[in-house]
């Protein structure tokens, strides 16, 4: 019988770090995207203009992953030379504190422009953060895992993204039950100030978790850890960072599109939205990402039993045909119609986002693992998520029509396939499986 690691914790004490933990800081993230689809475009960009000043908040929500792919590279550093733990606290800490910071600040009419340069500094904090914190749990969790069960690990990670939008739009049901006046006047601000309370419990629940097996024997060969893993990535495994940043385009161009976009194109005024109500069209999207962390779970459960590709390629080919799908259904201008193509939507990319983590993961070496996953994730993450509730906020502006955001969702995610078409297959069964079949038959006797 084997006798379990004591230095291993078990399924569920991984499973509730890492979930719990990535679903506060992503609580965090998003409450910000919530925030610029909903109120920022008035509290903080007054321009007379509402269509454009909502474009103008979104663009703040850009910046966010800009900084994301610094803060993988800082952070990744950390993570490769001094622990996934360490760089784990570091960013839910830093994450925390943009976003009570954010809770306090004053508005457009209370200061001018003063505060929406202190609200870009304060979200590039929070990139910063996400850089580091999504990469650092997910190599932490995947580290700790038995072999054959890494996809489902690192889905634990991947439910973070949809469980912290929920907590995000949850929270800002709450405030929009309040009067219009008091949600742009204070209570925009309730959801930010219960960041101080995500810290502290996100702090509490990761601080048994011990670091990795793999990070702890690492660092006791002498000369295994690299002293620039970055420099070592770029010069070593340049074509599989640009490969991943590749894959992720397309995924976070239409989760970011959906989880934010959305939003503020159905409850806008035509001509550039569709005048729908707030309340039910967030309900609808809280329904959908409930959809996507179940879809999450299922897809990277599968890709420990049938590999990793098989299971992200139906994924992206799902969420290529609902890109096309979306906007023609919204387009019928209801509420019924919005919510059944974000849930259609959602669906699609939690197939392709469920084992993403660990595919990227296992693509890496551990002495570059973190930097790999940190940076590649996220500079996808700029060229996809970061700008695409941007660019479809133009695209509707310039060409008063909203399938053409489906034809730059379906552009990305054709991108998206032909890079994962690229990399190869990692999952342990599908590698037992060629060995066997290759392998030469002892002679006879």
């Amino acid at each position: 019988m084997t006798t379990p690691d004591p230095a291993r914790p078990s399924l569920p004490r991984i499973g509730v770090a890492a979930a719990v933990g990535t679903s506060l800081e992503l609580y965090d993230f998003q409450i910000y995207g919530t925030a610029a689809a909903l109120v920022f475009g008035q509290v903080f960009f007054a321009t007379g203009d509402a269509w454009f000043g909502t474009f103008m908040s979104l663009a703040t929500f850009a910046i966010g992953f800009v900084a994301a792919p610094l803060g993988g590279a800082v952070f990744g550093w950390l993570g490769d030379r001094r622990g996934r733990k360490t760089a784990l606290f570091g960013a839910f800490v830093l994450m925390g504190l943009a976003t009570l910071g954010m809770g306090v600040l004053p508005t457009y009419a209370a200061v001018g422009v003063a505060a929406p340069v202190m609200l870009v500094l304060l979200r590039l904090c929070h990139g910063l953060a996400r850089g580091g914190e999504n990469s650092s749990a997910a190599v932490l969790a995947i580290e700790h895992a038995p072999q054959r069960r890494r996809g489902l690990y690192g889905s634990f990670v991947a439910i973070g993204s949809p469980v912290g939008t929920i907590l995000a739009n949850l929270a800002f049901t709450l405030v929009l039950l309040l009067p219009d006046g008091a949600v742009l006047g204070w209570g925009w601000r309730i959801p930010f100030l219960a960041g101080g309370l995500v810290l502290v419990v996100g702090l509490w629940i990761r601080k048994g978790v011990a670091e990795s097996p793999e990070f702890r024997r690492m660092a006791e060969q002498e000369g295994a850890r690299e002293k620039a893993p970055l420099l070592a990535v770029v010069k070593t495994n340049w074509r599989r960072l640009a490969l991943v940043a590749g894959v992720n385009i397309g995924l976070t161009a239409s989760t970011f599109a959906l989880a934010t976009f959305m939003l503020s194109y159905a409850t806008a005024r035509a001509p550039e939205g569709l005048g729908l109500p707030r309340q039910p069209i967030v309900n609808g999207s809280m329904i959908a990402l409930v959809c996507h962390a179940l879809c999450n779970v299922g897809a990277a459960w599968l890709s420990d039993r049938v590999g990793r590709k098989p299971v992200m390629l139906a994924g992206a080919v799902l969420s290529l045909t609902s890109a096309l799908v979306m906007f023609p259904l919204s387009s019928a201008g209801t509420v019924a119609a919005v919510n059944t193509a974000v849930i259609l939507g959602f669906c699609a990319t939690g197939v392709l986002f469920g084992p993403m983590y660990t595919f990227f993961s296992e693509l890496f070496p551990r002495e570059q693992r973190q930097s790999g996953v940190g940076v590649g994730y996220h500079v996808g993450a700029v060229l996809g998520g970061g700008i695409s509730p941007m660019i479809a906020n133009r695209i509707i502006a310039g060409t008063g029509d909203a399938h053409n955001v489906g034809f730059y969702l379906a552009a990305l995610l054709v991108l998206s396939l032909v890079c994962l078409l690229c990399l190869p297959e990692t999952a342990p069964v599908r590698a037992s499986r060629a060995s066997r079949r290759t392998a030469v038959p002892e002679p006879s006797r």
